[in-house]
């Protein structure tokens, strides 16, 4: 059931509530909007018509349009935001220390609000919240790479990895996981209507949000890598479903380090059309 409600004493019959849904399922009858009985299976539940209401007349899913955030007067600076994007940097040294569960939850759902393929809304966050977890973690992959190098059983091209285990056992040097406190992994299911678009999206949401809030991230090539071509049993461990696909990883945690300006990369590379 779509549940869906429209307060006829609220509604200005603007009409735009139909005219922007996706899969045309709302229709208006004497200018009041609705959606028969026969389309609401075509719904996709972006819920573009409980947002687009300048009213706030129309309900869906049960959702109250006041439980929403108005968005008037919520325009970035777009100089500052320029500058905050352009100044988005990897972070490879962080503080020892874990986040607030209340602040990598704020994260985790703000980056829910990202868009996917025909809303599919399929994404699964797999987190590790707590240091002395991911501690562990780098512990037992680190031992299972060492044996593997040991054995020479690396798949070819990943034979870096038997060196990485051998830099943190004898140095401490977490090349992969970079002394991070937490990891992100982006999983959704292989019959997903885009699974792997779907992930960096949502991932990339994560990413410039936390920048925000003072949080440093760097995209982990180097742990999907591990997970994908070397240790899938890993995924078991981390309690990722066995029909995922995992689109990448994120590490993140407080910075040690602070980036003082933006770099400088020109002018994109750009081919126009026609």
């Amino acid at each position: 059931m779509l549940d869906f409600k429209v307060a006829k004493e609220d509604c200005i019959k603007c009409g735009l509530c139909a005219k922007l849904c996706p899969s045309g399922v709302i229709e208006l009858a004497d200018g009041y909007p609705l959606i028969p009985t026969e389309k609401e299976p075509g719904c996709l539940r972006c819920q573009h018509c409980l947002t687009i209401c300048p009213s706030g007349a129309v309900s869906i899913l049960g959702l109250d349009p006041q439980d929403s955030r108005p968005l008037n007067k919520v325009l970035l600076d777009p100089e500052r935001f320029e500058t905050f994007i352009k100044g988005r940097r990897t972070i490879r040294a962080y503080h020892n220390e874990d986040l607030e569960p209340a602040l990598i939850q704020r994260l985790l759902d703000v980056a829910w609000h990202a868009p996917s393929a025909k809303n599919d809304r399929k994404i699964t966050f797999t987190v590790i919240d707590k240091k002395e977890k991911l501690a562990e973690f780098r512990e037992r992959v680190i031992a299972d790479l060492a044996r593997l190098a040991e054995a020479k059983r690396l798949p070819p091209g990943r034979e870096v990895f038997g060196y990485f285990a051998q830099l943190w056992k004898q140095k401490k040097i977490d090349v992969i996981f970079r002394g991070a406190p937490h990891l992100l992994i982006a999983s959704a299911p292989k019959t997903a209507v885009a699974p792997l678009p779907d992930c960096f999206i949502a991932l990339s949401y994560f990413d410039l949000f936390a920048q925000s809030l003072g949080v440093g991230t760097l995209w982990c090539g180097l742990a999907k890598w591990m997970i994908d071509d070397i240790l899938p049993e890993t995924k078991e461990f981390l309690g990722i479903p066995g029909d995922h696909v995992i689109g990448y990883c994120m590490v993140f945690g407080r910075p040690s380090v602070k980036f003082a300006r933006t770099a400088q990369r020109g002018s994109a590379n750009v081919h126009i059309v026609g």
